[in-house]
C-alpha cells in the first residue's frame, strides 16, 4: 500500500489509497443522446440493447468537449454511457465498488441490466457497490444515464452556461461523466472515508472515521503518523459504531522551537503520512488497512489579519475557473499538477477556486506544493425550494469530501449574491445565506467562512470585496488606510450592490479585495470577448497589473485575488492565455505578484 503522500499522485481519491489499488475504467465508451428521453421505457439498461449505442465517448471528458471525441455543445439534456467491464465475482469477504468522481448533473447506474444506485450533483462524487449484481465471472456491461438539463436555473450550475452558446462571463457546458470512474475491491468490513483536523496550539490532530456498515462485532482502529522516518503518533481505539472520532496526540507539536519544522504553509509545504488500520478488537487481526495524509496548520482571523500559523499571512491569489479549452472542467492529472506548479511560478501563494468544486488530484496538488484554496460551490440562478435543497445537499458532500485537505483555508457557498439576488429585500434569500454560512460552520468549524463573497455580506469570517476599478489611485483611497483592518471601509458601493446587509457590524474580519483588476489585451476586431478594460500592449498590461497590485500590497487589505488566472473562452482577462501561457515574461509577472509593500 502507498507508504508516502507521494505514492498516492494520481489517485482520483489521494486521500484514502488501499492496496491492491484501483482500476480506472476511463476510456472510450460507447455513447447515445437521448433528447426525447426514450431510453428508459426502451431499456438500454439492458445488456442485449446496443442498437441506440451509434457513437464513443472518451471517459471522462464532457461530449460538449473536443477532447470527448464528440464536441456536441448543442442542447442534449440525457445522455447514456455503456461499456463492457471484466469483473470477477467477488470472494467471499470481499465487495466490489464502483466509485464517480463526479456526473453533471444526475446519474443512475446499471450493471448487467440490474439498477445499482443514483446521484444527484454534478461536482460531487457517489459510490455504487456491485457485488449482489456481479453473479458470476466475466464480461459485465456498465450502463450509466446522465440528465443535465440546460435550462434548469434551480441546478447548481456554476459557470456553465443556460444559453445556447456562451455569453458574457458564461461557458460551454459540462455534461454528464467529466471526473474518473473507477474500480476498488474492497474487505466487507472497510472504512468508507477518513478525516483530519489538526489542532497545532492543543498538540493533537482529530481523526473521523466511518465505516462502510455498521460493525457486527467490536472493532479496533489504529493510526501511525509519521514524517519521513520520524514518527509522530500512533495509537489505538476500540469501535462498536459505524462512525468514530479520536484525538491523536502529537508531542512534536508541544516543543515550540521545533515547530516550524512540522507546520505546513506555502512556504514550506510539509505533510504528514498516515496509516489506518481496521482490525478486529479482541483478535487484533487486520481486515483493511489504508495510506493517507494530511498537514499540521491553523487557520485564524482576527483584528482585521488572516492567520496562518497563528502569524500573520498576506494572500496573493488569482480567480481559478479551472477550464481547459479542449476539455471544459475537466482535465487530465498532468494538467492538474500543472496549474498547480504555474500558480506557484508566478508568485501566487493561494488560488480561489471560482464556481467549481475542483478534482481531488488537484487538490492533492495544492496540498503538496503549497497552495492555499477558497472552495467555492457552484451557483444556481433562481431562489426557491428547489434552490435550497439541491445547494444544501451538494454543498454538504462537498465540505465532507474536502474538509481534510491542509490547502483549503476558506468555503465560499455563495458568490456575488448569485441564486439569491434580493437577500436586502427579501427576507428568506437572507436567511439562505446565513443559513449557509451555518451549515458550513457547523460541519467544520476550523475553516473561515464567507456566505457571500463580492458583496452584501452578512454572516461571514472573512469579507471579500469586488472592485473592478481601473485606476490604482482609486484602490488606495478606498482600501490604503490602516482603519480598514477595523472594517471602516471608505464606500459601501464598490461594486455593483451595496457592500454590507443591514446590522452587519465588523468584528475583526480581515479584508481581503476578493476579486479586483480583469483587464483583457485589446480584442481582435469582431471577437466575442469580455473584460473590465482593454489594454493594447504587453507593457501596458504589466503597468497596469503592477499599479493595481501595488494599490493592494499598499493597504489595509489582508490580501487579494486578481481576475483571473486563465483566460476562459471569451472572458479574456487572464494572467495566462487559455494555453497557460504567461502574458507578460513570468519572471515579470512573478516579480509583480510578490511585491511587498513599500
Amino acid at each position: 500500500m502507498p507508504r508516502t503522500h507521494l505514492e498516492a499522485a494520481g489517485h482520483p481519491r489521494p486521500q484514502l489509497v488501499r492496496d491492491p489499488g484501483w482500476h480506472d475504467l476511463s476510456g472510450t465508451w460507447q455513447f447515445a443522446h437521448d433528447d426525447a428521453d426514450d431510453g428508459r421505457t426502451g431499456r438500454w439498461m439492458d445488456p442485449d440493447v446496443t442498437a441506440p449505442f451509434t457513437g464513443t465517448v472518451t471517459v471522462p471528458y464532457p461530449p460538449e468537449s473536443e477532447a470527448s471525441g464528440i464536441q456536441d455543445t448543442d442542447f442534449h439534456p440525457v445522455l447514456w454511457y455503456r461499456r463492457t467491464i471484466d469483473v470477477p465475482r467477488p470472494a467471499a469477504g470481499k465487495r466490489l465498488l464502483l466509485h464517480f468522481g463526479a456526473v453533471d448533473y444526475r446519474a443512475e447506474v446499471w450493471l448487467g441490466g440490474r439498477f445499482v444506485g443514483r446521484h444527484e450533483g454534478g461536482h460531487t462524487g457517489f459510490t455504487c457497490d456491485l457485488t449482489d449484481a456481479v453473479d458470476r465471472d466475466g464480461e459485465q456491461v456498465l450502463v450509466v444515464r446522465a440528465e443535465d438539463q440546460p435550462l434548469d436555473a434551480t441546478q447548481p450550475r456554476g459557470k456553465q452556461d443556460w444559453r445556447r452558446d456562451p455569453h458574457v462571463i458564461w461557458y460551454h457546458r459540462t455534461s454528464g461523466i467529466w471526473q474518473p470512474v473507477w474500480l476498488e475491491e474492497v474487505p466487507d468490513e472497510h472504512i468508507a472515508s477518513l478525516h483530519w483536523t489538526p489542532d497545532v496550539a492543543q498538540a493533537r490532530v482529530r481523526c473521523d472515521v466511518r465505516l462502510g456498515r455498521w460493525p457486527q462485532r467490536p472493532l479496533a482502529l489504529t493510526v501511525r503518523l509519521t514524517q519521513g522516518e520520524r514518527v509522530l503518533a500512533e495509537q489505538r481505539v476500540l469501535t462498536d459504531g459505524q462512525e468514530t472520532a479520536f484525538d491523536v496526540a502529537v508531542p512534536a507539536l508541544r516543543h515550540g522551537q521545533d515547530l516550524d519544522d512540522l507546520l505546513w504553509s506555502p512556504e514550506h509545504p510539509r505533510l504528514v503520512d498516515a496509516t489506518v488500520v481496521l482490525s478486529g478488537a479482541e483478535d487484533d487481526t487486520a481486515v483493511d488497512r489504508v495510506g493517507s495524509y494530511l498537514g499540521l496548520r491553523d487557520i485564524g482571523w482576527d483584528d482585521g489579519v488572516f492567520l496562518l500559523n497563528h502569524k500573520p499571512y498576506f494572500l496573493r491569489m488569482a480567480l481559478q475557473q479551472g477550464y481547459w479549452p479542449a476539455s471544459h472542467l475537466s482535465a487530465s492529472a498532468d494538467e492538474l499538477r500543472r496549474e498547480a506548479e504555474l500558480a506557484k511560478e508566478i508568485g501566487l501563494n493561494g488560488l480561489r477556486i471560482h464556481q467549481k468544486i475542483e478534482d481531488p488530484r488537484f487538490l492533492y496538488w495544492a496540498d503538496r506544493l503549497g497552495l492555499l484554496l477558497w472552495e467555492e460551490m457552484p451557483s444556481a440562478y433562481v431562489f426557491g425550494t428547489a434552490t435550497v435543497e439541491r445547494v444544501v445537499a451538494e454543498w454538504t458532500e462537498a465540505i465532507a469530501r474536502d474538509r481534510s485537505h491542509p490547502s483549503i483555508v476558506a468555503w465560499v457557498p455563495v458568490n456575488e449574491s448569485w441564486s439569491v439576488p434580493n437577500p436586502a429585500l427579501v427576507p428568506a434569500q437572507r436567511h439562505f445565506m446565513d443559513a449557509l454560512f451555518h451549515l458550513t460552520k457547523a460541519l467544520d468549524p476550523s475553516r473561515p467562512a464567507v456566505s457571500n463573497d463580492g458583496w452584501e455580506i452578512s454572516a461571514a469570517d472573512i469579507w471579500g470585496v469586488h472592485d473592478y476599478t481601473q485606476r490604482a489611485e482609486v484602490l488606495e483611497e478606498r482600501y490604503g488606510h490602516a482603519s480598514l483592518r477595523q472594517g471602516e471601509i471608505a464606500e459601501q458601493w464598490p461594486g455593483a450592490k451595496r457592500l454590507t446587509l443591514d446590522g452587519v457590524r465588523h468584528r475583526g474580519q480581515p479584508v481581503v479585495l476578493s476579486e479586483f483588476g480583469g483587464a483583457t489585451f485589446e480584442p481582435a476586431e469582431d471577437a466575442e470577448w469580455f473584460g473590465y478594460d482593454t489594454v493594447a500592449t504587453q507593457q501596458d498590461f504589466a503597468d497596469r497589473l503592477a499599479s493595481l497590485v501595488g494599490a493592494a500590497v499598499n493597504s489595509g487589505l489582508a490580501g487579494f485575488c486578481y481576475t483571473q488566472f486563465t483566460d476562459t473562452e471569451q472572458e479574456t482577462n487572464g494572467l495566462l492565455t487559455p494555453d497557460r501561457q504567461p502574458k507578460i515574461p513570468l519572471a515579470d509577472l512573478c516579480a509583480i505578484l510578490t511585491r511587498t509593500r513599500t
